[in-house]
């Protein structure tokens, strides 16, 4: 059984805005320690912005699947194409974070390391807007 914040909107809501603002905040940071020409430090903020999204955002959506999908989908099967579709989001943050981590591995922070976290930022952005409006909005007649 999901805990009740995954089911209430206002919290779920809190939840996702906490984790896209400390993303957005962490990626700016990154942004303006390499316009700063800091680029050991901002590498080394591009490792913590990426185990940001890994244990704020991608843990979220762990507990979101392990959960709160199966038990909407229970409650509403009709949703299940729907619960698809919103895993199917998590999943390409996944593999834009994973694609990221190799990237930093290989090639170091790169303008295209810089896109992918950019890309992550909008994928979820739309994903939670989404997931609350078709998961947690009001019921329709």
């Amino acid at each position: 059984m999901s805990g009740p914040s995954l089911r209430q909107k206002h919290a779920h809501h809190a939840i996702h805005q906490g984790g896209l603002s400390g993303a957005i905040t962490k990626t700016d940071e990154v942004e303006e320690l390499l316009a700063a020409r800091e680029f050991e430090v901002a590498r080394q903020a591009a490792d913590h912005l990426i185990e940001y999204w890994e244990t704020r955002v991608l843990s979220h959506a762990d507990a979101e699947e392990e959960d709160f999908y199966k038990e909407v989908v229970e409650q509403n099967p009709h949703l299940s194409e729907t619960v698809v579709k919103l895993t199917r989001d998590h999943d390409l943050l996944r593999i834009i974070a994973k694609d990221i981590k190799q990237m930093l591995n290989d090639e170091g922070l790169t303008p295209e390391v810089l896109q992918q976290f950019h890309a992550l930022l909008v994928i979820n952005a739309i994903h939670s807007r989404d997931e609350e409006r078709l998961l947690l909005g009001e019921p329709t007649i």
